[in-house]
Formats: C-alpha cells, structure tokens, sequence
C-alpha cells in the first residue's frame, strides 16, 4: 500500500491516479475533504501534518510514503512524522523538495527543505529525494485572466527557465515509489527545453486557438500582486529565479528521461491538456 500525502497538489492528484491504476492499494492524504479528482478506488484519510499523530492511521500496512509539505515545512515536526513513519512500518519515502534548495542553499525560503532533506537522509527509511524546477501548473494562475480579457501579464517575459510538467513528476515519484533501486537519489526535474512566459502564452494562445495579449509587468508590478497570496520571503525568492536565474536553473535536466525512458513533456503538451480551463 501506497501513501500519498499532498493529495490534493497538482502531483499528488495524478500520483495517486497512477497508482490506482497499477492495481496497488493506494491512500490519499489531505487536510480537507476527500479531493473530488481522485479514482473511487482510492481511500482517503483525513489529516494535518501539523499533528503528526493524525498521519499514524493512513500509515498501517504502508510499503512508501509520498511527502509533500506544505510551504518549505519550517513549520513541521519532520523528526516525529519520521519516526511515525517508521514506527508504522514504512520502509520507504519519496520527498518532493525542490531545485532551489541546490541552486539557492542560503534563501529563506528554501533553506527549511534543505533540513527536511537531511533529516530525511539521516533517517532509517529508504529515500528518494524530487527536485522540481518551476511548475508548468503555475500558468493556472493566467486562467482568469485569460477567460476574461485574454491576456496575461507577467514579469521577466523573455527570461527563459524549464518549466516541468507536473505530470512528468507524478510519473517519477511513482516510479521511486514502487521500485527500490531508486533508494538514495536526489533527481532534478526539469522540462526538455527553456521557456519564456510569453512564449507560454503563445503555446497556451495555440492551444486555445484566439490571441492572447502578453503585458510584461516591472517587478515592482509582480511583487505587490504575488505579496496578496504568498509571504515576502517566497516572493522575493520566486522574483530572484524568475528575474535572475543562475546556471544552474536554466540547465536541462536528464534525470525524467533517465527514469521513466522518454523525454519530458514541453510546456506546450501541458497547454493541450489543460486547456479548457484557459476558455
């Protein structure tokens, strides 16, 4: 059996499907109600990382652990969800942390997953650690916008990164999960080419079918609208990767294509897939 906490994410969602579909008993955990996206066939679990107890039940007769932690997880117990995990008979996790905790170690708003890193490489689990670059998933965040006045406006429109493929990640977290070898990896995981947002919104005006105006915003711009919905320190963060990017962040990764045997999706198949909540 098969834990997927953060089953409500834009991984964890398909993560579980995927599962599902293998035939493995999976659990799907959330701190809300049952997410209406998941397979019928999926048991659902109810609990809050912020109380490590409330994992304890999803955990029995568990084989692997997938754990996304809200935020950077400064805020969490990782030692106690640990020792829960093991003590429930746990014998692997896959992490989902993230690039930035290699490419930029000292910011504050990535330096708590660089702990959770540790403790859970230091841990008697078997490990796999995910290191997502930027999400294709953020352009949802273009959908009303899009709906309503078809533009988008964004800063930093010719910076290119290689945003990936949630999907794509969901796919290597099931396969880490399931197959032991995985044990003791750290993946990065990155789309197969750079992209700018206003290459974005062309592919996502492609898949559309109708033009899409693009308006760079300054930072300034940026700043103040993502300070309504995220704290300064991720801002300022997410500003420095978007604006700044070191070598590092624009590199292309080969470890999607090492796993599962084929390239990572390009931002314009997201576009395809999810385009009807762009209409």
């Amino acid at each position: 059996m098969f834990v997927v906490v953060g089953a409500t994410g834009n991984v964890g969602r398909t993560l579980s499907s995927i599962l599902a579909a293998s035939g493995a008993a999976v659990t799907a955990v959330s701190r809300g109600l049952r997410p209406l996206a998941l397979p019928p066939e999926v048991r659902h679990h109810r609990a809050d990382l912020e109380q490590p107890e409330t994992l304890r039940p999803a955990l029995a007769g568990a084989e692997a652990l997938y754990l996304l932690v809200e935020g950077a997880g400064a805020h969490l117990d990782m030692p106690e969800i640990l020792r829960i995990a093991a003590t429930a008979g746990v014998k692997r996790i896959v992490l989902q942390s993230s690039q930035a905790v290699a490419t930029r170690p000292e910011s504050a708003s990535h330096a708590p997953l660089r702990t959770i890193e540790d403790l859970v490489r230091r841990s008697t689990l078997g490990w796999t650690v995910l290191r997502p670059g930027g999400f294709a998933s953020n352009a949802f965040a273009w959908a009303e916008p899009v709906r309503g006045e078809r533009r988008v406006a964004a800063p930093f429109g010719d910076v290119g990164l290689p945003v990936v493929d949630p999907d794509d990640i969901a796919e290597v977290a099931a396969v880490a999960l399931r197959d032991g070898s995985h044990d003791g990896r750290t993946y990065e995981l990155t789309g197969p080419a750079l992209s700018t947002p206003r290459e974005r919104v062309a592919d996502l005006a492609a898949a559309l079918g109708e033009p899409i105006g693009f308006v760079e915003q300054t930072p300034d711009e940026a700043r103040e609208q993502m300070l309504r919905f995220m704290p300064p320190p991720v801002v300022e963060g997410t500003l420095a990767i978007l604006g700044t990017p070191t070598e590092a962040e624009q590199r292309i990764s080969p470890d999607i294509a090492e796993v599962l045997g084929r390239p990572p999706r390009p931002f314009a198949a997201w576009a395809t897939r999810n385009i009807d909540a762009f209409r």
